[in-house]
């Protein structure tokens, strides 16, 4: 009796430890597209979706659902977005629009952490200038953050 007490006990502690945690994705995406050409923004979902409303399961590895989920019930109405200068201008690469966007990011960040929000993950990639005939491309960072 004495040990199912003790586990009881144990496991309503450890119920009031298992807290849920909500997360929260912004996306910076930034353009290297020349001469101020392309749009860089903060973006910030205001919406949530139900992911399995756009979950299919496979049975035999080739049988898929998919054609009955329709791409644009996924897009969300409700979203944020704050301006970010692109890293080129006319001549090149401005450091100072990288530094303002810096300033820009950090003040994101530094305002979801007031109100809760704790950094876990930052990710980023980039889709790059090709040269002379290209003229297009994006570094795009996701930062992931969670609160209790």
């Amino acid at each position: 009796m004495k040990k199912f007490m003790l586990a009881a006990v144990a496991l309503l502690f450890a119920s009031f430890l298992a807290e849920a945690q909500e997360y929260k994705v912004v996306t910076t995406v930034e353009s290297v597209v020349p001469m101020g050409l392309g749009r860089s923004r903060i973006i910030e979902s205001g919406d949530t979706l139900a992911v399995s409303d756009f979950t299919t399961e496979r049975t035999d590895g080739k049988k898929s659902k998919q054609n009955q989920v329709s791409r644009s019930d996924a897009k969300i109405d409700n979203f944020q977005e704050t301006k970010l200068l692109n890293f080129y201008s006319a001549v090149g690469i401005n450091f100072q629009n990288i530094a303002s966007n810096d300033a820009m990011i950090s003040a994101k960040i530094n305002q979801l952490v007031r109100d809760g929000w704790k950094l876990q993950f930052v990710l980023s990639g980039v889709e790059s200038d090709a040269g002379k005939d290209d003229g297009v491309g994006i570094f795009i960072t996701r930062y992931i953050f969670y609160r209790d």
